[in-house]
């Protein structure tokens, strides 16, 4: 009797040691799905803090003589007052280095021609060897005319007058210097043909009012504060692009568009056809997505809010056009929604 006692208990006490493990596992594993639901949660709430996180942008423009700067202002006040996010414009020197300043991380949107976001993407000519993958276009903005400026006195009349003459072509890089080359070789001329002057536009108008230049490359959305500056002083003379040279120009750059600088501009007395790329506005592909869809929102939907003359040209239904670079998706997603 004793001895089946002794089994009794001993089967009892076996079956609790067992009953304990088992629920020490559970136990456990459920302290382990608590952790990890505890740590994913967590990682989510950090995603989220980290685009919130965004303060400041800084928008990179151009001089302050050209229609990227004066874009500029309005855009980053439009940006500030519709996220939340304290943007401003800083005084750059354009398209090229603006990439860079991407790049770089020194900013977070920039102006850039769609040519000049075109070689960087794809590492040509300036950006040979150092090719920008990541850049993104938030979208298109407006025509960027070519404007070979000149003044009436200095007697330039068309591109061939050029030769062996002072004139401004843009920083080496830029993208009004890839616009010069690119005329001038469709007129059968280089940078040896001319004394070439790396001027920025405020330069420019200054050198071509004191004669100490006799024309400027200018490629930037007429009218020009700029130019216009110059001829409320000075008569000035756009020299034309005549059309069998705008056509070889675009069919070996496609990028290119035939343009017009309509009478009145500059006090001209007619129309003078020349060529034009296009203004965007680029980021990097690292942007936030609701961060890109914001910047987006806020310029777009402004647009007819914008003072300047280009304001006019700046839509959602036109602003994939003529791109030529992969747009960031949350733009892609303000313009799905139009």
């Amino acid at each position: 009797m004793k001895k089946n006692k002794f089994l009794f208990f001993a089967i009892l006490s076996l079956l609790l040691l067992v009953l304990v493990a088992c629920g020490g596992e559970e136990t456990k594993d459920t302290e382990s799905t608590t952790d990890n639901t505890t740590t994913e949660g967590t990682t989510e709430e950090s995603s989220e803090e980290t685009k919130s996180d965004i303060k400041f942008l800084s928008l990179v423009t151009g001089g302050t003589q050209g229609t990227y700067y004066a874009l500029g202002g309005t855009f980053a006040d439009l940006i500030t007052d519709e996220t939340g996010i304290k943007t401003t414009a800083e005084v750059s020197q354009a398209s090229a280095a603006n990439v860079n300043a991407l790049k770089d991380g020194d900013a977070e949107i920039a102006f850039v021609q769609t040519d000049i976001a075109y070689y960087a993407k794809n590492g040509q000519l300036m950006f040979e060897g150092a090719a920008v993958e990541d850049l993104v276009a938030i979208g298109g903005l407006y025509p960027e005319t070519v404007q070979l400026v000149t003044t009436e006195k200095s007697g330039i009349t068309s591109f061939e007058d050029l030769k062996g003459k002072k004139v401004s072509v843009g920083a080496p890089g830029s993208g009004t210097y890839a616009n010069a080359e690119q005329l001038l070789e469709v007129h059968g001329l280089t940078m040896d043909d001319i004394q070439a002057q790396n001027l920025d536009f405020g330069e420019s108008t200054d050198g071509l009012q004191t004669g100490q230049i006799d024309a400027a490359f200018i490629t930037a959305g007429y009218p020009t504060a700029a130019v216009e500056a110059l001829s409320a002083t000075t008569d000035v003379v756009i020299v034309p692009v005549a059309a069998d040279k705008a056509e070889s120009l675009i069919s070996k750059y496609p990028y290119y568009a035939t343009d017009t600088v309509p009478a009145g501009t500059y006090g001209l007395e007619t129309d003078v056809p020349t060529v034009s790329v296009l203004a965007m506005l680029a980021v990097k592909a690292d942007l936030p997505e609701d961060v890109a869809y914001g910047i987006t929102k806020a310029i777009y939907d402004n647009a007819g809010s914008i003072s300047h003359a280009k304001g006019a040209f700046i839509k959602a239904e036109t602003a994939l056009d003529g791109i030529g670079i992969d747009v960031h998706p949350g733009a892609q997603k303000y313009f799905d929604e139009q």
